[in-house]
């Protein structure tokens, strides 16, 4: 019996202390792979559909809570459903799965938005579904609510309509927007435990970031995890001071090991304020990531949803110089999280800057150096496993490093990035990815051997002393799909060799005109067109509600069309629209995914006090008797058409076709 229990104590000792709240000497870089009200760039099959973009360079990306929220259009943090229902906002859980088992093969781990400080409610106040899973019924109950939810306002509801509330205060800092749970609970405790091992092992997920978690304390933090075994957590305690996240790291101990790694705020807010104050020496001031102890836990960031600019709040955001922001971020240690419309905005940047740090080897416990701190300029080096990255970064630039030691690989406005020479590699200048019509790639020899060479091949196979050789320096231009390959060769000796996937996209961006008439429900003179969507480039001019007031029109049958064009930029391009009058209402309901020329009719009916919208015409042009086309013309079904010898469209038998992206009629 002694040695029975041994054997079960050890078992249960080495399993607990494999939660080690983040690895260490990880290499990795995460991406939030959302913003606020990201809906359509969001989505679980857009992001599906990115991931080959992302492979290679974002070994993490964390998505939005992705169950059932409370209001039927939610970015997650009201959360309803945690076992059952898992159509969110997003996309339904086929796609979900679908999107984290891609992610998976692409050696990507998906991080689950994990809201469990407060929760929303079924019908009342304080009720919550009740959710069969694996046979089992969980449901929180209202005395799982903490004693003084909303400052004493849920307690007197409750007592008011026969309910009766946890004994228990909340063990942190406490939310109006829903109710927070006691996590003192047992209740709570097993409804919390098979919530996360369900988003483990059976959804596959690789870890959580837990929001908010000053709401309760970090004690639970530790539990669920001891419990769960993720392999990946980070709290978001959002705070300035250092001390007070390490406290809550900390915090998260079971059994002497820490349980989660937490956002580096103070890191966040380093690198606003030198940006935001053109002082770059604040970028010295004190983080997670500064301390060599507590490193390995800092999830570093410039900017996330919350702290970015929206439409109806100031926030606190990096006001310019994203890039450099990035900069910063990508060469120091900690696990950098890229914001989402950062990386939309700039990927190819912002993955070669990843390509940087990779070759270098930076984990997140890699030690640094500071060459260079002024107010006009700040430049760390920062040693990784294969040599050292220097970032350098500054209204000035005013450091320069010995050409002997380093070589100088990327640069942009107010950051330089350089590898040392005994990094022993080969750098291509522009990352893995897709791009139109051709690339110009540099290929540069970092070496201590003064002319050592270069040689590739663009068909993946490994590059040998007979491959193609070129000198440092020398720029290659490739303009159709392949796998570059390429090595340094000196004296003979073949380096290791880097890989790189270049694509190409051949669709030819196009533009589509929109039309919307409101005659019928007395819209003249203009109509205010809000739209959003797609690849992001479809934001109006005027970016507060209503958009863009809209005159121009044209009379088609006696009715007055007003219309815009827009720029379809990519095959998962197009445009959302809200049409109203006046400053905002009436208004229309939404109209989405829209890549062709339309036409809208506002109609007299409504819904939920909104105007539907009927389709008069969708992208059907008539064509001139003189109208002449060469390109490539379809049938509706997507056979190609033989065009007559005029080469006339109106000679096609009467019909629809597809022509350059458009429909026309052949009357």
């Amino acid at each position: 019996m002694k040695k029975i229990y041994t054997v079960l104590l050890s078992l249960f000792v080495a399993t607990t202390l494999m939660a080690q709240g983040w690895p260490t000497n990880y290499g990795g870089v995460m991406l939030q792979g959302f913003y606020w009200d990201s809906y359509d760039l969001s989505r679980w099959s857009y992001l599906e559909s990115k991931a080959g973009q992302m492979e290679g360079y974002f070994d993490l990306v964390w998505i939005p809570q992705s169950a059932r929220a409370a209001a039927e259009t939610s970015m997650g943090y009201d959360p309803l459903y945690w076992f059952t229902n898992y159509n969110s906002s997003f996309g339904n859980e086929q796609q979900l799965r679908s999107m984290i088992n891609t992610f998976k093969q692409k050696g990507i781990g998906t991080i689950a938005d994990v809201v469990v400080n407060h929760r929303g409610n079924a019908t009342n106040w304080v009720d919550f579904p009740a959710e069969t899973y694996n046979g089992v019924t969980y449901q929180l109950q209202a005395t799982d609510i903490v004693r003084n939810d909303d400052n004493g306002a849920t307690r007197t509801w409750a007592e008011a309509n026969g309910y009766s509330l946890s004994s228990n205060n909340d063990s942190g800092e406490g939310w109006d927007g829903m109710r927070d749970l006691d996590h003192l609970s047992a209740n709570v405790q097993a409804n919390v435990k098979a919530y996360l091992s369900m988003l483990l092992n059976d959804f596959g997920y690789a870890g959580f970031r837990y929001d908010m978690v000053k709401g309760y304390s970090a004690y639970f933090t530790g539990l669920y995890n001891a419990a769960s075994q993720p392999t990946y957590s980070v709290g978001e305690y959002w705070d300035g001071n250092p001390a007070s996240v390490i406290a809550w790291i900390e915090g998260t101990k079971t059994d002497g090991a820490v349980q989660s790694a937490a956002f580096d705020f103070p890191f966040r807010y380093t690198v606003r304020d030198a940006i935001n104050n053109s002082d770059w020496t604040r970028l010295a001031n004190n983080s997670i990531v500064s301390s060599p102890d507590y490193r390995r836990y800092a999830i570093t960031f410039v900017e996330n949803h919350d702290t970015e600019r929206r439409a109806n709040a100031a926030q606190d955001p990096i006001r310019t110089d994203t890039l450099a922001a990035n900069a910063f971020l990508l060469a120091m240690p900690g696990t950098p999280c890229v914001f989402y419309k950062h990386y939309l905005a700039r990927p190819n940047e912002i993955k070669a800057m990843i390509d940087a740090r990779k070759t270098a080897g930076i984990t997140n416990v890699s030690n640094y150096t500071n060459m260079k701190s002024e107010k006009g300029c700040f430049a760390n080096a920062v040693q990784g496993s294969n040599g050292r990255l220097l970032v350098v970064v500054g209204n000035s630039m005013g450091y320069m490093p010995s050409s002997s030691e380093y070589a100088e690989v990327l640069s942009g406005t107010k950051y330089k990035y350089y590898l040392s020479r005994d990094n022993e590699c080969v750098w291509a200048d522009q990352p893995s990815g897709e791009y139109n019509g051709r690339v110009n790639v540099k290929l540069t020899a970092i070496s201590q051997t003064a002319g050592a060479s270069i040689v590739y091949t663009l068909d993946g196979s490994e590059p040998t002393a007979s491959s193609t050789a070129v000198a440092s320096g020398s720029t290659i231009t490739i303009t159709d799909d392949c796998i570059l390959r390429a090595a340094l060769l000196v004296g003979g000796s073949m380096g290791k060799a880097i890989t790189r996937h270049y694509t190409f996209n051949k669709f030819e961006p196009y533009d589509i005109t929109v039309y919307c008439n409101g005659d019928q429900v007395g819209w003249n003179g203009y109509i205010n067109f809000w739209t959003w969507g797609g690849d992001g480039t479809h934001t109006p001019v005027n970016s507060s509600w209503p958009g863009d007031k809209v005159t121009t029109s044209t009379v088609i049958d006696g009715k007055t069309w007003y219309y815009k064009t827009f720029r379809i930029n990519s095959e998962e391009d197009y445009v959302n629209f809200v049409f109203s009058t006046g400053s905002g209402s009436p208004q229309t309901v939404d109209i989405n995914s829209i890549n062709a020329d339309t036409f809208f009719e506002v109609s007299t009916q409504q819904e939920g006090g909104k105007y539907l919208v009927n389709t008069v015409q969708t992208g059907i042009r008539d064509i001139p008797a003189d109208t002449a086309d060469d390109d490539a013309v379809y049938t509706l079904d997507g056979r190609r058409v033989s065009m007559p010898a005029s080469r006339q469209l109106q000679d096609l038998p009467r019909g629809i076709y597809i022509t350059r992206h458009r429909k026309v009629m052949v009357k």
